[in-house]
């Protein structure tokens, strides 16, 4: 079935229409400096497309909440959720095929981009089962996929880009059709970029998002000088779902309208300047002191066996007609879970939170209604399976977990990294392998690790005259063979 949305006018007054099957193979990339009609241009598509395909939009300014008003999109307020709750959304959003916004405008930069990365990836990662087509469009793209680094920490900023990328790249084959709108070409990433095949550049003033766009369009750089020209509302087009040619659209109206209007011109007050003077000068109230409320009493403090319970009971029990499977089948559908979920390259991205919702998928999918690991217990086997340890029976890994077992989660990887070169007398593993399995890729931050642990009497590094590194682990008497620390 072809579905023509109709996207407005060209300059001799024809229609322009944008075909959705295409657009769901090849992507769309929008772009356009604030106040070009970017956001106008998205709400014409959402509201021409609605009722033929679902659709999720990422909506960082909280704007498109107003199309449940008329095409029953549910609003997702980031803000009153947490990261987890966000991800099983996402899930459900794909199993029921709802058309949803995600409203992320009361969260700061660096939230938006932990939620919109928690969301982005629960969508890619649904069960197969689940794969029907979506539009995913994502207002100020360039927030969720920047060129650099800016102000938010390094692990966000590589979680979010890989969502992404994700998205852009490897979507298609899962139903999700990225659309991707942008104020600076320059600020967002290439690689997510490039992988649209559809174009509509709006008006935009600096040389390299002109030139950025011109060579997008298969202009020449001297024709750039165009798009600075470009009224409001009216895009250059060009892709194989809306036209093999640039043409220039002028955007239709819309039904809907954004929470927030454009800035408009109103009359100043009529008051005399004495009056005004008076106003602002006025005596200011003396605040009422202050008491302090009494404090509460202190909740009780949850130990580990009620938060094991708490996690437990979120899990849905097993139905009555399904049996329970042996320890060892159990065990074995722990092992080839690990196994997958260690040989998708993009799990090292991906939250400890969200790999776990992928654990309990792919247990279920295996016919284990109810997961055998809860999250602590899944986040210690997790460390030991990126170590490539994956059967923890054997005495000897039960003693490395035991010994490990004062060392905080994240620092257990880099552990049994080691632990497994000691055991098996392989050369010690190197700092980039050690920050790798760390998260990192400072060697300073390699090197406090190795410090802490030794400083636990865990660790005895030795480094010979040549400037080999070797590491003992006293309590279970094991150690590497020496090996370069680069």
């Amino acid at each position: 079935m072809t579905v023509s949305v109709d996207m407005g006018l060209d300059g001799k007054g024809d229609a322009v229409s944008m075909d959705l099957e295409e657009l769901l193979a090849t992507r769309l990339l929008v772009q356009g400096n604030s106040g070009s009609g970017k956001s106008h241009l998205l709400r014409r598509l959402l509201e021409r497309s609605a009722g033929h395909v679902q659709q999720v939009v990422i909506d960082p300014e909280g704007d498109f909440v107003t199309l449940g008003d008329e095409y029953g999109h549910v609003a997702i307020e980031a803000a009153e959720h947490s990261e987890r709750e966000i991800a099983a959304f996402a899930s459900r959003v794909r199993e029921h095929r709802a058309s949803v916004v995600l409203s992320l405008d009361e969260l700061e930069a660096e939230s938006q981009m932990r939620c919109a990365a928690a969301f982005l990836n629960a969508l890619f990662d649904a069960p197969r089962d689940h794969w029907y087509p979506a539009l995913v469009v994502v207002d100020e793209a360039q927030l969720f996929a920047p060129t650099g680094g800016g102000e938010v920490a390094e692990d966000v900023r590589r979680a979010s880009l890989s969502a992404m990328t994700n998205l852009m790249c490897r979507g298609r084959k899962r139903g999700l059709a990225g659309v991707i709108a942008t104020q600076r070409l320059a600020k967002l990433a290439k690689n997510v970029a490039a992988e649209a095949s559809n174009f509509l550049m709006g008006r935009t003033f600096l040389d390299i998002d002109m030139q950025r766009a011109a060579d997008l369009l298969g202009m020449e750089r001297r024709q750039a000088e165009q798009i600075r020209d470009l009224s409001r509302g009216t895009f250059l087009a060009l892709g194989p779902a809306v036209s093999r040619r640039p043409i220039a659209i002028r955007i239709g109206d819309v039904v809907t309208s954004a929470r927030s209007g454009s800035p408009k011109l109103a009359p100043l007050p009529e008051s005399p300047p004495e009056d005004i003077k008076d106003l602002l000068f006025a005596p200011v109230a003396e605040a009422p002191a202050f008491t302090p409320p009494p404090s509460p009493p202190p909740a009780p403090k949850m130990t580990s066996e009620r938060m094991i319970e708490a996690l437990a009971s979120t899990v849905p029990a097993p139905s009555p007609d399904v049996p329970e499977k042996p320890p060892e089948e159990l065990e074995a559908v722990n092992v080839d879970v690990l196994r997958a979920i260690v040989a998708d390259e993009d799990s090292a991205f991906r939250s400890p939170a969200v790999l776990y919702q992928d654990y309990q998928v792919r247990c279920r999918m295996a016919g284990v209604p109810r997961p055998p690991l809860d999250l602590p217990g899944f986040v210690r086997r997790l460390s030991a399976a990126r170590a490539g340890i994956f059967d923890l029976n054997d005495d000897g890994w039960q003693a490395a977990m035991d010994a490990a077992s004062a060392l905080p989660d994240d620092m257990l990887g880099p552990f049994l990294m080691v632990a497994r070169a000691a055991r098996q007398g392989e050369p010690c593993p190197s700092d980039s392998e050690l920050a790798a399995s760390y998260g990192t890729s400072s060697p300073g931050r390699v090197r406090r690790l190795i410090a802490y642990i030794e400083s636990r009497d865990l660790f005895v590094t030795r480094v010979d005259l040549a400037g080999k590194r070797s590491i003992t682990i006293p309590q279970l008497g094991w150690t590497t063979a020496a090996a370069e620390t680069a």
